[in-house]
């Protein structure tokens, strides 16, 4: 069977997927992509890319991400159905993420916030299974608006139990060494950027010479977090967001500053892509669930020295001085020490892009996912 996206034509960028068994099947891929996205984590540790703290960070947030596509599956699962209500359907971005759109998130969070209230208004599950059960054999009919119901529970129900990602994920803290003068925190946050409709996460290695430690710091922690989320959109440069952190906290040290975007994600069958991906994945003639392609892309900002500036008639502060790229002559335009991009995709794909071996390619890093769900790695 052929996955179709219907709704609205696709010269728009948005389409709604109105069709049962394409949203269905969309939140399948999505289930298989995230539950890769930890091995692949997994690997950067062993090679010694991330530390133990970084990847239990980022398999939270992945595990989060695959709530939230966990929790709108249970929304949107009698997509297509007649269930006795407008209800709409999930809307995507088919050109620049293959992700839902971030007006879905928003969404998401309003429904959090009354999800109590609207689980209390309606039966349980065993009272709504019940039911469902006498209308098949009691009428010998199809119980849609039933099972509407129970998805609408199932989804409210979601929102409350499950660890989700949410628009906006306030920045945490772990410590990572000192305990007076001088201690270093990871701190990390993550977003669903407007613009680019992708989950960003971001990891902050700080050090912290003030007097209180940073989280239990009643006037710094809440300003701190403040600035870092106002700051946290994908049209910003690091360079821009430390130098702007760094001055505006002068006993707090950017030492560290990482951006990863999880995405886009590219199917041949949902997304409108061109050049060397729309080949690969056309050519790859991929079964259900392996015709993907999703993009993993790193940037790391990292301190160069230190420099001491008078503030002041008595006083004098830090301030970083961070390392641009001096290798492609492009850190200034890049506001970044370094970045890579790495692709994760299945085997029959990747054989696909390693026959075609289109330009561009050989220094992007490949996370091969076998059919067992190992994760092999290869540039």
């Amino acid at each position: 069977m052929t996955e179709v996206i219907t709704g609205k034509d696709l010269a728009h960028d948005h389409v709604g997927l109105s069709d049962t068994e394409s949203a269905r099947r969309y939140f399948r891929k999505f289930e298989a992509i995230t539950g890769h996205l930890g091995r692949v984590a997994s690997e950067m540790e062993r090679e010694g890319t991330l530390t133990g703290n970084e990847v239990g960070v980022l398999s939270d947030y992945v595990a989060r991400i695959a709530g939230t596509f966990r929790a709108l599956g249970m929304k949107y699962l009698m997509t297509g159905r007649d269930t006795g209500t407008f209800f709409g359907s999930l809307a995507m971005d088919t050109t620049e993420s293959g992700f839902p759109v971030f007006r879905e998130l928003l969404t998401m969070g309003s429904d959090f916030a009354q999800a109590s209230d609207h689980m209390a208004a309606m039966p349980d599950r065993a009272a709504l299974i019940d039911r469902m059960v006498g209308q098949i054999v009691g009428d010998l009919t199809i119980p849609t608006r039933l099972q509407f119901a129970l998805s609408q529970r199932l989804y409210y129900e979601a929102l409350l139990n499950d660890r989700l990602f949410w628009a906006q994920n306030d920045p945490r803290t772990i410590w990572l060494s000192g305990l007076r003068d001088r201690r270093t925190f990871l701190v990390h946050w993550a977003v669903y950027d407007s613009q680019i409709n992708l989950p960003v996460i971001y990891l902050l290695e700080l050090e912290d010479s003030g007097r209180t430690a940073l989280p239990k710091d009643v006037t710094r922690w809440p300003a701190a977090q403040a600035h870092l989320i106002a700051q946290s959109m994908a049209g910003l440069k690091l360079l821009t967001i430390a130098k702007g952190f760094d001055a505006d906290f002068d006993d707090l040290h950017p030492k560290r500053l990482r951006r990863f975007h999880v995405g886009p994600m590219y199917s041949s069958l949902y997304t409108r892509q061109v050049g060397p991906i729309h080949d690969v994945l056309t050519q790859a003639h991929g079964a259900e669930g392996q015709d993907w392609c999703l993009v993993w892309t790193v940037e790391d900002l990292l301190s160069e020295r230190v420099e001491t500036e008078r503030k002041g008639w008595f006083t004098s502060v830090e301030r970083q001085v961070f390392a641009l790229d001096p290798f492609s002559g492009r850190g200034v335009d890049t506001g970044a020490t370094r970045s890579e991009r790495a692709i994760v995709l299945p085997q029959r794909p990747y054989q696909v892009l390693a026959e075609m071996n289109p330009p561009g390619f050989a220094g992007v890093r490949k996370f091969v996912v076998s059919s067992t769900g190992r994760v092999l790695t290869y540039r």
